[in-house]
């Protein structure tokens, strides 16, 4: 597929209604009955709050039973799942989704196209942020001997265009000199198929959002080459409304922003027992759900509409804009902070800082984990509890913090001292920094912290 083909057939894909939509208008009322639709993304984790979880806790069938004692009427959720934003896009824009989730760039295109077609949306909350960037990553297969981004010249590499992950290729191939659409060869495909792809050997590297990286390094099929978290640029997925519905059914969507809050709560203050339930849903390794969703995740899951976020959302505008995926948006129009700040119902979470995290062990059996305050304990930690007692361990990159498997990471001695890093290009610049200091294997790693 070429570059042009590929922007069209996604044009198209949000313009058009899907030959699958649901019959009837969202958000519907017969008199007795009130319809609510949502779209959501069950497998991309960072919007569980707004989709898998909180479907899975029935929360918002909770909110709403309890509106309906006090109005007599009945309300119904309908949960439409999807792989990407956009056809969450074409079914607003045709009336047929009240309330949908999708990251930043889709979220612009969402803003786009309502405006277009005469559908406008707001963007009333966040599901889940990285302040960093560190939610989108590309990666290679586990044999590739690419080392860094500037090894892509001129390769073939699948993304999923107008996606938050296609933002970060975009950004990332720019600051390395090399010009995103001439200088490599773009294929738009979905996560899934850019993800066999990749196995199959007929692409040389994959841009993708949370979760697929994780999960295919968890695999052991994939190793990651350029971590998002190097811009340094706020990356996040959030929740945008109809604004038809917002207005006509606003205590409706009080209560789906409550209903967040509280699958919020539940993930922050049981995230083992929320990254099974999200498995369980999805089909995912819980060991990769974790990855992001986890204590110390990716991902901070937090509703507020921060203005760091927003401001993000304003420099992705150019970049949408250049690629001729809209032509403009109003982020102060399209952002909506009063049903949030209606519906609040508890104080503010604390704001999480980029370099926060902390290492991880999992232990097989445990419904929680521990926390180290180095990687070297962590190491020290899992060489005692041996491979067979170790369901998964988390180490942050040492200088991003992107969190990351601690037997997928690239590791560094330097001195008495372990260091682990996401991809070979980090090590590198720590290495060539620090006299003395060198890679080594995860086996070595073990070792030495021993």
């Amino acid at each position: 597929m070429t570059r042009t083909t590929g922007r069209l057939s996604l044009a198209a894909a949000l313009l058009l209604p899907l030959a699958t939509a649901c019959g009837g208008a969202a958000g519907a009322d017969d008199g007795n009955t009130v319809t609510v639709t949502v779209g959501y993304q069950s497998k991309t984790i960072n919007t569980v709050t707004a989709g898998t979880l909180l479907r899975s806790l029935g929360y918002f069938e909770e909110e709403l039973a309890a509106r309906g004692k006090k109005d007599g009427k009945t309300y119904e959720v309908k949960w439409q799942d999807y792989a990407t934003g956009a056809p969450i896009t074409a079914q607003m824009t045709t009336g047929k989704i009240d309330i949908g989730s999708m990251g930043d760039f889709p979220l612009l295109i969402n803003a786009a196209r309502g405006k277009q077609l005469k559908q406008p949306t707001r963007l009333v909350s966040v599901t889940g942020y990285n302040l960093r960037g560190g939610l989108n990553t590309v990666v290679t297969a586990p044999g590739s001997k690419l080392r860094s981004l500037a090894d892509l010249r001129g390769r073939k590499v699948s993304t999923s265009i107008g996606s938050a992950a296609d933002g970060t290729l975009i950004r990332a191939l720019e600051k390395a000199g090399i010009d995103p659409e001439k200088g490599v060869r773009k294929l738009n495909q979905q996560p899934s198929v850019g993800a066999s792809a990749l196995a199959g050997g007929s692409i040389d590297a994959l841009s993708q959002f949370v979760a697929w990286p994780g999960q295919l390094a968890y695999e052991g099929k994939a190793k990651a080459l350029y971590d998002g978290a190097d811009l340094n640029l706020p990356t996040f997925h959030g929740v945008t409304v109809r604004e038809e519905f917002a207005e006509e059914r606003a205590g409706v969507l009080d209560d789906f922003l409550a209903a967040q809050r509280r699958a919020t709560d539940h993930l922050r203050e049981r995230p083992v027992a929320a990254a099974e339930s999200v498995a369980k849903e999805t089909g995912l390794p819980a060991e990769a759900v974790y990855l992001y969703n986890g204590a110390h995740g990716i991902a901070t899951f937090d509703p507020a509409l921060r203005p760091e976020l927003i401001d993000a959302l304003k420099k992705d505008v150019p970049i949408l804009a250049k690629a001729g995926l809209v032509r403009d948006v109003d982020v102060d129009a399209f952002v909506d902070p009063e049903p949030l700040r209606r519906a609040a119902r508890a104080p503010a979470y604390p704001k999480v800082e980029a370099g926060d995290a902390k290492s991880e062990l999992w232990l097989k059996g445990r419904d929680s984990t521990r926390t180290y305050d180095t990687p070297k304990k962590l190491l020290a930690a899992v060489a005692a509890a041996k491979k067979s007692g170790v369901r998964a361990a988390y180490v942050p990159d040492a200088l991003t913090g992107t969190l990351w498997f601690a037997d997928r990471a690239v590791w560094v001695a330097d001195g008495s001292d372990l260091r682990a890093f996401v991809t070979p290009s980090h090590a590198k610049t720590y290495v060539g920094q620090h006299a003395g200091a060198r890679v080594v294997g995860y086996a070595d790693a073990l070792e030495l912290a021993s």
